[in-house]
């Protein structure tokens, strides 16, 4: 018998919550954990999308609702039917603009969907969840350097490795970590770019030391492999294929 037959599986008996499961990094994240013998308790907006993803991957359970919503997401992690292992959040896009052309309420609504968002993510997670199981949120890496526009995207980028390293601490020994990626070719991406995502490719496969571009399930690969390694906590993990290394 091969040893890929013998192999334990990393996940099995665990389970995986995914908050944005219907469709890119989220969908493939809940793939790679399935496939690792966890069992799934899949989230997202959109029903239709949610239950397909659900029926492919045979989840426990699922949830359609705004996850940023404070209201519902507290009230599903009241009313989640397990204890929960690790929790992977994708839900939310990035904030782009001048910094002086937001208005107080576009500004609040940035924080709110991705640094309050998190902390609401834990608040309500981490009483439900085992200890050695992680919190795992995302951010970017492309928004770190200054840019025309990317001024809210950048404050973000560089306030989520702080409040996941203090979560760490002070959720102990429940692990939480941040994946910060640059491009991955999403459905959110091709949103973002429309007529521009062909370009941005072709841009990407030429300048990456990669050569090629981010796919969802090079994510997925990192977020499954950091919820099965028991001793990483407190981290940001890029994965980019290179992207901060070359000229924009």
């Amino acid at each position: 018998m091969s040893s890929a037959t013998t192999r334990e599986r990393g996940l099995s008996g665990q389970t995986v919550v995914v908050i944005g499961a219907s469709a890119g990094i989220g969908l493939e994240t809940a793939r790679r954990a399935r496939a690792e013998g966890a069992k799934l308790i899949l989230t997202a907006r959109n029903l239709d999308r949610l239950q397909r993803s659900a029926n492919e991957l045979e989840a426990l359970s699922t949830a359609a609702f705004d996850a940023t919503n404070p209201t519902s997401l507290e009230q599903f992690f009241r009313d989640v039917p397990a204890t929960i292992d690790h929790v992977m959040v994708t839900a939310g896009r990035p904030h782009y603009g001048r910094l002086l052309d937001l208005d107080a309420e576009q500004a609040r609504a940035a924080l709110d969907s991705h640094l309050l968002f998190a902390l609401q993510v834990a608040r309500n997670a981490s009483p439900r969840m085992n200890p050695g199981g992680t919190l795992l949120f995302m951010s970017g890496t492309a928004g770190r350097r200054p840019g025309f526009g990317l001024g809210i995207v950048s404050t973000l980028s560089a306030a989520l490795p702080a409040l996941v390293a203090n979560l760490a601490i002070e959720l102990a020994p429940i692990r939480v970590n941040l994946i910060a990626a640059g491009f991955v070719d999403t459905p959110l991406s091709a949103s973002l770019l429309g007529d521009e995502l062909d370009n941005r490719r072709n841009q990407l496969r030429a300048t990456l030391p990669i050569r090629r571009v981010v796919q969802p399930a090079d994510v997925a690969a990192l977020a499954v492999h950091i919820m099965i390694n028991t001793a990483l906590t407190g981290a940001t993990y890029d994965i980019d294929g290179g992207q901060q290394l070359i000229a924009r």
